[in-house]
């Protein structure tokens, strides 16, 4: 796999002259790795995370699960960036150019070169731990800049500082894999399928072989972390896109029964109350009712650390269909 090297965005010393945290970077990109050069310069991409989508949804009709809640994945989170080197290539050029003040150079000189902390960016620990900053969720939702704690040290081996907010973990990491899960999208399969009548109970059902447990497995190599999120389909909520109608159950929502929600209609079964359906009490006119299918996917994860289903908010995504309901015809002799 080649090594995707990450774009930085300007940093916040760069951009605000006198910033609390360091450069701002995307943490989702998909192959990125570290690269080790020969004199022991790495990449700034060694802490971006790496998925791996092989298990994923796939297909035209494939879209992202929506939080059934008001849980939203992390805007931003910290993980290592920098080795010794790479650390002093990406400041020293900053502050040779003045662009962040004199003062607030010196600030970070005494920092990062003379000690206090750290001396000379760690250098006699190349090898032995990585400088952490921020990464930001590439759609830059509300928090994403909260991450500003200045670049600090980790060694290998060590946990992040226990002040550190949002240091990575693999928590984090299945929540932000829970972003880049996809899942199918289908037609409910209904019987009348073209055109039904009103008060006919409209039997309705979905192909088991179109919804199977989907996954992804976020990945930060250099740390040896990962965690997979995995989406099972549990449940389709019909919504008849008109209050004049029934659905069965009354709920409206259809469980999977392995693998696969209702029954197939049959030939025999006009006289029977469809487990999964609705019944339109009005007709639908020159135009047509939009049903709404809306499958709920249980969502959980396990992690390098060996937490195993541990539930985060179940996720949804649906979509809609024309239905057509015309009044049954009478003929009056």
């Amino acid at each position: 796999m080649g090594t995707i090297c990450l774009t930085l965005a300007p940093s916040a010393q760069a951009s605000q002259g006198a910033p609390t945290g360091g450069a701002v970077g995307s943490g989702s990109d998909t192959n990125a790795s570290g690269n080790s050069s020969g004199d022991g310069t790495l990449s700034s991409t060694v802490g971006v995370i790496r998925y791996d989508r092989s298990k994923n949804g796939s297909g035209g009709s494939v879209g992202p699960v929506t939080s059934t809640t008001s849980w939203t994945p992390p805007a931003c989170w910290y993980a290592p960036k920098y080795s010794p080197a790479a650390l002093q290539a990406y400041l020293e050029p900053i502050w040779e150019a003045g662009s962040t003040g004199d003062a607030w150079d010196a600030t970070q000189r005494d920092r990062y070169v003379n000690g206090h902390p750290y001396k000379d960016f760690n250098k006699d620990e190349t090898g032995k731990g990585y400088w952490w900053d921020s990464y930001v969720n590439e759609s830059f939702p509300p928090g994403w800049d909260k991450c500003d704690e200045p670049y600090f040290w980790v060694a290998t081996g060590n946990a992040p500082p226990a002040n550190i907010k949002n240091a990575v973990t693999p928590q984090i990491l299945a929540e932000l894999a829970y972003n880049e899960i996809r899942v199918p999208s289908k037609d409910v399969s209904l019987a009348p399928a073209d055109k039904t009548k009103v008060n006919l109970p409209t039997w309705a059902w979905l192909d088991k072989t179109t919804f199977k447990p989907v996954s992804v497995t976020a990945h930060i190599d250099a740390l040896g972390m990962w965690a997979t999120t995995t989406a099972e389909p549990i449940s389709v909520k019909i919504e008849p896109g008109t209050s004049d109608a029934i659905t069965y159950p009354a709920s409206g929502v259809c469980e999977f029964i392995n693998g696969t929600v209702g029954e197939e209609y049959s030939t025999g079964d006009a006289d029977k109350t469809p487990p999964c359906g609705v019944k339109y009490l009005r007709s639908s006119g020159s135009g047509s009712y939009q049903l709404k299918a809306t499958i709920t996917w249980k969502i959980s994860w396990s992690g390098s650390d060996g937490t195993r289903n541990r539930g985060l908010p179940d996720g949804s995504f649906g979509r809609s269909q024309d239905v057509t309901v015309q009044e049954i015809q009478s003929v009056n002799r």
